[in-house]
């Protein structure tokens, strides 16, 4: 039995903050975990800049809502299913993903939590655990499942590693440099059938 480990950003949807940032005219905002390996360094400094700039969760939200899964993203996704269980791993909130999960037929989907306070403003997120995408991936591999993985940013490499696969889709040059081991793929035609070819030998 064959599992199929997604990161979404920058995989099957644009990167959200980076469509805020273009939204807002606030460039700050475009730094992501293709830029910065350290998630909690991260969010602290883009919940500081939110609140530098009076913007709440409905102006993330009202973003969102404007946004679709990138080209080709929804035929891929759906031909994956048809062929495998699918898994979204990613480090985004509930409170961003839900439109976009909708239009993407609703796959299962595990990430994280935000906190808001009285007036809308985000004052803390919640992750469901530390390295969670790492963590999922091994847990589904004690249940007997074969994983295989794909993502594109520093925060993918943790389950790409212990996947009984791993590719990359989409990714930067600075972060292929650094990891020269997982194939790269630029297309999902391409990386189907990697993928299919992954589950024949693993």
């Amino acid at each position: 039995m064959h599992i199929v480990c997604l990161d979404l950003e920058g995989v099957l949807i644009p990167e959200i903050w980076i469509a805020f940032a273009e939204r807002t005219g606030i460039s700050e905002f475009r730094r992501t975990t293709r830029d910065e390996p350290d998630y909690d360094k991260l969010m602290a400094w883009r919940l500081g800049l939110l609140r530098q700039h009076g913007l709440k969760l409905a102006d993330i939200q009202a973003v969102i809502a404007g946004m679709a899964p990138l080209p080709g993203a929804k035929a891929f996704l759906d031909t994956l299913r048809s062929r495998y269980q699918v898994i979204i791993l990613s480090d985004t909130f509930y409170e961003f993903a839900d439109p976009l999960m909708i239009q993407l037929g609703r796959p299962t989907l595990f990430c994280h939590r935000l906190e808001t306070d009285a007036d809308g403003f985000v004052v803390q997120y919640h992750l469901r655990q530390p390295d969670q995408k790492r963590h999922a991936v091994n847990a589904l591999k004690g249940l007997n499942f074969k994983v295989i993985a794909a993502g594109d940013s520093y925060n993918d490499t943790g389950m790409l590693t212990v996947a009984d696969a791993g590719f990359f889709i989409h990714p930067p040059p600075s972060i292929v440099e650094q990891f020269p081991q997982f194939a790269v793929h630029h297309g999902y035609p391409e990386l189907l059938a990697s993928i299919d070819a992954a589950a024949a030998g693993v």
